[in-house]
């Protein structure tokens, strides 16, 4: 027995020859025939279906964006209708509560929140906003790569108006689907909300296509490090600050210092300050030399050897469009930017250099 819970998609996955690995409380498909390295570089080269229905999503009243606000870093009020914004939940220390999407539509604020921080941002949302709908009757798609508009656009012919962050409630056969320019690959692509009862309909229809291939969590991991995309649990923590992670673009402008509405949100204090006066660590890009890749939780060291650590991967593996292990860390502040760092994997350090993100430039439609 299992207290797993199950994707609607499950029959689907499992059709496509799919590996199953518990992740957030759900059995996910972790790849399919095709294996990891494949199915990457065909999301690179045509389009990749991901199963995302473990995220969460979440509907408030229009008028609740004065209060969300509160609660993120973020310009809420000002999102225009029929656009999507990046944002975070931040705590009064500073660090980050999870990132989630925020879409302005016409009748309501959509969020989609990441699956192991379902229930927390639901009640965090509930603690201080009336009105929170959790979404339980609808699955989450994401079509991503160059070739994802041809392949959607044959279903949704307006999907080819839309730029990255655009969202659209399309119908298609009976059907409402809610649809973003966006996604977490690095590639142009889209997700798409469904209704439950019509997700095996969809994603069937996706997949007899040529150019689609169904995409597991391993090649979703590759794909989103290359692009320097965060992980929750491991690149963001409560005990990350967003200007630690790299995020500084994701606090917008009229909530900074002498913005019009500067500040208001969980740890203000803290993040302003470390905008205008720098923060205690900053995130690098990591390219080990040789092979052996360094994975999340590898302490780094200034030397070869002695000395006190200076940082810790946070995410790492291979890159195959690269062809060459990477990896993001956080790194104290005082690590001089072009230095050696040493990573301690299996008892011997290994170096690796310090390197700009993101490791492949996303090609999003603007």
């Amino acid at each position: 027995m299992t207290d797993l819970k199950q994707l609607p998609l499950r029959a689907v996955h499992a059709a496509h020859g799919a590996k199953f690995v518990p992740f957030a409380g759900f059995d996910m498909p972790v790849q399919y025939a095709a294996g990891v390295m494949a199915e990457h570089k065909h999301t690179r080269d045509k389009a990749g279906l991901f199963d995302v229905s473990h995220m969460g999503q979440v509907l408030l009243p229009l008028g609740a964006d004065a209060a969300l606000e509160r609660l993120v870093p973020v310009d809420v009020i000002g999102l225009k209708g029929g656009r999507q914004r990046y944002g975070l939940f931040t705590n009064d220390a500073g660090g980050v509560l999870d990132d989630l999407m925020i879409a302005r539509r016409a009748g309501d604020l959509f969020l989609v929140v990441n699956a192991a921080r379902r229930d927390h941002d639901i009640a965090h949302l509930r603690a201080t906003i009336d009105g929170v709908t959790e979404v339980t009757d609808r699955a989450l798609l994401a079509l991503q790569g160059p070739q994802a508009e041809a392949a959607l656009a044959r279903l949704l012919p307006e999907v080819t108006a839309m730029r990255f962050m655009d969202v659209a409630q399309i119908g298609w056969q009976g059907a409402e689907l809610w649809v973003s320019r966006s996604g977490y690959t690095g590639e142009d692509g889209f997700e798409i909300s469904v209704p439950t009862d019509r997700a095996e309909e969809i994603a069937s229809t996706l997949l007899a296509m040529e150019e689609v291939l169904p995409i597991g969590l391993g090649a979703r991991d590759s794909l989103r490090l290359e692009a320097g995309l965060h992980l929750y649990g491991q690149d963001l923590a409560e005990d990350i600050s967003p200007i630690e992670a790299g995020l500084t673009w994701a606090i917008n402008k009229i909530r900074r210092k002498g913005g019009a509405r500067e500040g208001g949100f969980p740890g203000a204090d803290r993040i302003l300050d470390e905008m205008e006066n720098g923060a205690p660590r900053r995130r690098v890009g990591l390219r080990p030399e040789g092979r052996a890749p360094m994975r999340a939780s590898v302490p780094l060291f200034a030397a070869p050897e002695g000395g006190a650590q200076v940082g810790v991967v946070t995410s790492g593996g291979f890159g195959p469009t690269l062809g060459a292990p990477i990896a993001m860390a956080l790194v104290d502040s005082a690590v001089p930017p072009g230095a050696t760092l040493y990573g301690e994997v299996r008892g011997k350090r290994l170096p690796a250099a310090q390197t700009g993100l993101p490791f492949y430039t996303p090609t999003y439609k603007r």
